[in-house]
């Protein structure tokens, strides 16, 4: 019988495209000096916010890398510059556990000829666990992502209207991580007014002009759904009107939950759930332009970029992922940190949403999601293009997962 090892969480984990927790449940009195108290007091509501008993848990249980589907048929010399990235970070922030330590090492020496020679390494190397539910279920949903390009300007004008703004001066973060290590994923942010902390604000209120923006723009973009689906990605392209292109990347985030405007849309009785996808919500805009603003207003959280400059990425490479190394098309996805390590393997199988053909890959957890919770969720980084912008937003698809794991290391938890 292979060994089970069960993991339950108390606590969400913290992601913004990454998003981070809201702290709108502070209330509007609360002085300054007693931020650090309250914020204490709102990691422990937020982890409480479900019955232990409704808590998700998982089981990590190991399997012969033989009854993973796929796994010899998949060209696993292509996922190896990946790994060899995520292992450059993992060296410097795990230098302490031999385990992953010595593997990274030992992967920083090789240069497998072939298929079969990684194929040899990871199965040396590492033990895989098939993901499940403590109730026994192992069906995972896999969504996709990708890096969107927008037509930009640095000036504002008639055509160029909707602003990509860089984190505003008033915006207030709170880590209490140094000292609560258990609120280690919980970064508050607010705002100051006079003595008091309030929540910071809204997309409404932002779009509404209601903030210390001012010289904050970075660019102007043509496009109000497409800078909002940027905010959706974390990172994109803007290609200027001499036809240079620049990349943003995420700054920082409001501290608003994110609620999905698809969603929001099957509410309304606008589309049905079945139907839901970015090309429908694109032609449901394209419908009806004056309610769009509305429509996009109901999403509160709103995130802020930074402009990547060519010299420090080169736009051959794919955007940074949380893990801090650049997404590799078809080898990344985000997970929940708080069930998956960043920087692990992570065997996925699932389907193509264009066509529903089989996507067996070993993928790498290089990056973190708003929406992306729970052990069984997995979101598929399809990389830049028209292609990968289809597969992208038709992607929600059933699948299942493996993490691969150093050999005698006992699973996380």
């Amino acid at each position: 019988m292979p060994p089970i090892v069960n993991q339950t969480m108390k606590t969400a984990s913290a992601r913004a495209t990454p998003a981070s927790n809201s702290i709108h449940s502070i209330a509007l009195g609360l002085r300054f000096l007693g931020l650090v108290a309250a914020a204490i007091l709102i990691g422990a509501c937020v982890s409480q916010t479900r019955a232990p008993s409704q808590l998700p848990s998982v089981q990590w249980r190991a399997v012969a890398f033989s009854d993973v589907p796929g796994w010899t048929e998949d060209r696993l010399d292509d996922a190896w510059r990946p790994f060899v990235s995520g292992c450059t970070v993992l060296l410097e922030r795990l230098a302490t556990k031999p385990d992953w330590r010595d593997i990274c090492i030992a992967a920083r020496a090789s240069e497998p000829r072939d298929a079969p020679a990684a194929r040899s390494f990871f199965e040396q190397h590492f033990t895989a666990y098939e993901l499940r539910t403590t109730a026994g279920g192992a069906t995972a949903l896999v969504t996709g992502y990708y890096e969107p390009l927008l037509h930009g300007s640095r000036e504002r004008d008639d055509r160029y209207r909707y602003p990509l703004y860089g984190p505003p001066d008033d915006l207030l973060i709170v880590d209490l991580a140094q000292a609560y290590p258990e609120l280690a994923d919980k970064r508050l942010r607010g705002r100051l007014e006079g003595k008091r902390v309030l929540p910071y604000w809204a997309r409404a209120d932002i779009e509404a002009g209601r903030t210390m923006l001012a010289g904050k723009e970075l660019f102007y973009v043509d496009d109000s759904l497409a800078a909002f689906f940027l905010q959706i990605q974390g990172s994109g392209r803007v290609e200027l009107p001499d036809g240079s292109v620049v990349r943003v990347g995420y700054a920082d985030q409001n501290g608003w939950p994110y609620r999905a405007i698809g969603k929001l849309l099957v509410e309304h009785g606008e589309l049905s759930l079945e139907q839901v996808s970015m090309q429908s919500i694109r032609q449901w805009a394209k419908e009806h332009p004056q309610r769009l603003p509305s429509l996009l207003a109901e999403n509160p959280s709103y995130v802020f970029f930074r402009e990547v400059t060519p010299d420090s990425r080169s736009l051959i490479d794919g955007p940074s992922g949380t893990l801090g190394v650049p997404l590799n098309a078809g080898r990344a996805i985000a997970v929940d940190a708080g069930f998956i390590p960043l920087g692990s393997p992570v065997f996925l199988s699932t389907t193509r949403p264009s066509s529903g053909a089989p996507l067996n890959r070993l993928t790498m957890a290089h990056d973190t999601g708003g929406a992306i919770r729970g052990p069984l969720r997995a979101d598929f980084f399809w990389g830049f293009g028209d292609e990968a912008e289809r597969e992208a937003g038709l992607m929600k698809q059933d699948g299942r997962m493996w993490l691969l794991w150093p050999k005698d290391l006992a699973p996380p938890g």
